[in-house]
């Protein structure tokens, strides 16, 4: 004859409901503390790739000013995405040329310019007085969280940044007023 148990004596096995909360709350707290690190590393990495993009627009100005607009500037995204006739590729990626703003790793590029009458045709197809001597392009990031990076170029081709937009106040040569050219 076996002895009987009383009931609720039984050898059972696993997590109590206390390991289980106590687990829960410590990944709680690791994630709490990991959290703006990995957000601030994603900005870094936003405002490295805003960079690289700032500076392949640049060159293609530069390569469209010498190549095909007869030392004038392009005035916007798609026309440097155009290709000339019987060129291989374009000046910019096309990706980078879908519209006057492009949206692009977490920032908004957009250029202007201040069109010039007189300025002869492209090779590209832009009518006479569509080109300029210079241009302003600025690179805004779509989430302020941390502290929000703003970028702008000009035709100098320094890159300058700024704790604030430079959308209105980037001039198509020389320095902006306010902001500091990145080395």
């Amino acid at each position: 004859m076996q002895p009987k148990t009383p009931v609720g004596m039984r050898n059972e096995s696993g997590f109590t409901l206390i390991d289980l909360l106590f687990v829960i709350a410590l990944i709680g707290l690791l994630s709490t503390l990991a959290i703006p690190g990995l957000m601030k590393a994603r900005g870094a990495a936003q405002a490295a790739s805003a960079l690289g993009t700032i500076r392949v627009i640049n060159s293609g100005q530069l390569s469209y000013a010498i190549s095909c607009g007869l030392g004038f500037y392009a005035p916007d995204l798609p026309t440097l995405a155009k290709k000339p006739g019987g060129a291989v590729e374009a000046f910019i990626a096309p990706e980078l040329g879908t519209g006057v703003t492009v949206n692009r790793t977490g920032y908004v590029f957009s250029m202007a310019i201040t069109p010039v009458p007189g300025t002869p045709g492209t090779c590209n197809g832009l009518g006479a007085g569509s080109t300029g001597p210079g241009y302003a392009l600025v690179a805004d990031p779509l989430s302020l969280e941390f502290p929000p990076r703003f970028f702008g170029t000009n035709a100098d081709g320094v890159i300058y940044e700024d704790a604030k937009t430079l959308n209105a106040t980037m001039p198509e040569s020389g320095p902006p007023p306010s902001g500091h050219p990145i080395k």
